[in-house]
Formats: C-alpha cells, sequence, structure tokens
C-alpha cells in the first residue's frame, strides 16, 4: 500500500456525481482531492456551490487541464461522448481514468451507435478499458488503468440477477425489470419532468422500452448466462432525492426452490463487504442504503406462478456512482475496498 495519499481529480465535480464523490473523499484515509474541474463554475470555490462542503473543502473550481496535472487519478463525470479524449490524455500521462458516464461501457460500438448516436473515437482505448462493476470483475479492474464506472440502473440490476443467470437457477427468456430511481438520477440541470411541480406528489414511468441502460444492462447479464439475452426494462422517477429499488421477475427453472437460491446467493456474495442479503421474510427498503455503498437484495419466490422475485436496493448516488467509482479506486491502488466507503445508512 502507497503511504502518500492518492491524489484525485475530478472532471465535473459541481454535478451530483461530482459532489458525491467530493464527499467520500474527504472521508478517505489513503486519497485526497487535489482539483476540482468545472465550466460552470470555473474560479469558484466548490463550497460557493455546495454550502454543505464550506470548511471541508474550499477548493476553487478549476480547468480540465489543471484537474489532468494534479492528479493520480481522474474521475470523469460527464455526459457521454465527452470522456474518450480525456481518457486520452490521462492515458498519455499514465493517470488512472475512471469514467462515470457512458463512453466505455458497451463493448459493441453498434449498439454506442444505436443508443448514444455516435461511434468510437478512441477504439485502441475502448479495447483496453474494462466494465468495472468490482462484485463481478474485480480482477479484470485490478489490471487496468481505464475503468468504465456501470450506470446505476444496470448496477442494481446485475447484483440482483448474476448468480441466478450464472447458476441455471432461472430461464433466461423472458425476465422483467421493473427499476425505480430517485430524481438525482437525472443530473444536477432541471427539466420539465424533474422541476418540483412536475414530479413531486407523482410517479410515473419513463422511457419504457427505450432506456439507454437497456444494452449495459443486457451486455452483463449475457455474460452470465454464456448467452444473448433480451429483457424487459422499465424505468420509474419516484419522488425523492436519491436511491434506486429494482423489483426482478424471472420464471424459476423446473425443480429449483427458494432454498437452494438462497444457498446460492449466500455462496456468491459471502466475501462482498457491500452487498447484504436480507434474512429471509424481510424486503429490501430504499431507506436501509441511503448515502451508503450497500446493495441490498431480497429473495421471493411466488411457487403459485413459478417465479423468483428479487428485490434490489442501491444508493443511486453512492453504489450506482460516486461509491462505487471510489470502490474501484482502492482497486486498482491496491487500498483496502471499503476505504472511505464505512459509511452506515441512518436508521431513519
Amino acid at each position: 500500500m502507497n503511504s502518500t495519499k492518492i491524489k484525485a481529480g475530478i472532471i465535473g465535480a459541481t454535478g451530483y456525481a461530482g459532489a458525491e464523490l467530493v464527499r467520500l473523499l474527504l472521508n478517505h484515509p489513503f486519497a485526497e482531492v487535489t482539483a476540482a474541474g468545472s465550466v460552470s463554475f470555473q474560479g469558484k470555490k466548490i463550497s460557493e456551490v455546495y454550502p454543505s462542503l464550506q470548511g471541508a473543502c474550499d477548493l476553487i473550481c478549476c480547468s480540465t487541464e489543471e484537474v489532468m496535472a494534479k492528479s493520480d487519478v481522474v474521475f470523469a463525470c460527464v455526459a457521454h461522448g465527452m470522456s474518450q479524449d480525456f481518457a486520452a490524455e490521462c492515458a498519455e500521462k499514465n493517470i488512472a481514468f475512471i469514467d462515470l458516464g457512458a463512453d466505455f461501457r458497451l463493448e459493441d460500438e453498434e449498439d454506442y451507435k444505436l443508443w448514444y448516436g455516435a461511434g468510437f473515437t478512441r477504439k485502441d482505448l475502448h479495447a483496453r478499458a474494462v466494465y468495472a462493476l468490482p462484485e463481478l470483475f474485480r480482477d479484470k479492474i485490478k489490471t487496468s488503468r481505464i475503468l468504465a464506472n456501470p450506470g446505476c440502473y444496470p448496477t442494481s440490476i446485475a447484483l440482483a440477477l448474476y448468480p441466478a443467470l450464472q447458476a441455471g437457477l432461472i430461464e433466461k427468456n423472458g425476465i422483467v425489470i421493473d427499476s425505480k430511481s430517485g430524481v438525482t438520477g437525472a443530473g444536477r440541470s432541471p427539466s420539465d419532468t424533474t422541476h418540483f411541480p412536475a414530479c413531486n406528489e407523482a410517479f410515473t414511468p419513463y422511457k419504457v422500452a427505450a432506456h439507454r441502460h437497456t444494452p449495459e444492462i443486457e451486455q452483463t447479464l449475457s455474460l452470465a448466462a454464456g448467452e444473448k439475452i433480451k429483457v424487459v426494462f422499465v424505468p420509474h422517477l419516484l419522488p425523492v432525492n436519491r436511491g434506486i429499488i429494482s423489483t426482478v421477475y424471472a420464471k424459476l427453472t423446473p425443480g429449483t426452490d427458494l432454498d437452494t437460491i438462497r444457498k446460492t446467493y449466500e455462496d456468491f456474495y459471502k466475501n462482498e463487504r457491500f452487498v447484504r442479503l436480507k434474512n429471509g421474510g424481510e424486503t429490501a427498503n430504499l431507506r436501509d442504503v441511503k448515502y451508503s455503498n450497500y446493495c441490498d437484495i431480497s429473495l421471493h419466490t411466488d411457487t403459485r406462478t413459478g417465479t423468483l422475485i428479487i428485490v434490489s436496493a442501491i444508493d443511486n448516488m453512492v453504489k450506482g456512482a460516486a461509491g462505487q467509482a471510489v470502490q474501484n479506486m482502492n482497486i486498482i491502488f491496491d487500498l483496502p475496498e471499503d476505504a472511505g466507503l464505512c459509511i452506515i445508512p441512518p436508521a431513519f
């Protein structure tokens, strides 16, 4: 373990994910925030943008160039299409690069073109990038310097389904995923749907069967299944600030019961610090993961219809974004994986 602190720079530090990274890294024993990049607020203290940081982090928001000059690792919290150039610059300077956007998540360029409207501009970097969901791909993460931090919905869904698919406990066809996210998942810039009067005391699905996280979800689940699979995915907007809860429905394979399923999940996640299996009869709840890097999973069966029902809960800004990014940083720098992430959710 390196005795000197890792210098962490953030591009897009004044967005929600960037601000959450600042919050987490301020409590990290082996890393420090050395640069907070922002186009919108360049020249202002980040604590002027987020007053909760006053006295804890008063860094002046700076340019991308300054972030690169001051960092051992760069976190990019920017829209799709922007990270590939940043990754190239980091690669040239031997700076670790963790992308919280979508640029490196999809392996198939045609999928990226279909869902994001553009191709890969740096195919050499895509060949080196690793899809960085620690509980599933830790060994690959350890040897990479370009990491694609998973999306928030795909994180909750992959952790929920991967053990069952890999073990052949469920049918590969007909999987239905019903997910709900807090409003922070839409980012800091307001829109008609995230404006307070529009989302308060409201609850609605959006981008039905057309959400950009769909190919990412299918890519990971296909690895678990050993063949290409497709799912039905419908996200919903919850009138809360943060959190994702995904309820997954899949047909059980013949002879599979809840005891077998539970044993499979217990074995799969027995050494995972941040995945918690709920006890029988309990259900995963957003409240129990708030502000933390935990993913809570509860397992249920409908014996009448032969259906496995999995409920997965994460904080979309932590395990679904900034927390998972810090977890990935810890892995590539050979730090304790839970460093800076030992956060217990509030009881209420």
